[in-house]
């Protein structure tokens, strides 16, 4: 795909879910893929964006700022790190 040429939104949110569900940890799976699966309904444009830039960073990081254990660069935070941060989203299942 060259820069003229942009992906539909649906393949982004498809290539989004497999990246948020695939971390690589259950931790960061149950983060990521809870976070992703509770709100992407609701998201436009910039929405995604932000989520996609979330999932260039390591999952160590990420779970920092879930836990609030660290905090965010500016450039991600806000309204969606805010509900990244409440974990009402995971489910844990036995």
């Amino acid at each position: 795909m060259n820069d003229n040429q942009v992906e539909p939104l649906e393949l982004r949110l498809r290539k989004a879910k497999y990246r948020a569900t695939h971390r690589g940890t259950k931790e960061a799976d149950l983060v990521v893929g809870g976070f992703f699966a509770r709100h992407h309904a609701r998201w436009d444009e910039a929405a995604l964006h932000w989520f996609e830039a979330l999932l260039e960073e390591q999952d160590v990081d990420i779970l920092a700022w879930a836990f609030g254990t660290a905090v965010p660069p500016a450039r991600l935070d806000g309204e969606l790190m805010q509900l990244l941060k409440k974990l009402d989203y995971v489910e844990v299942t036995k």
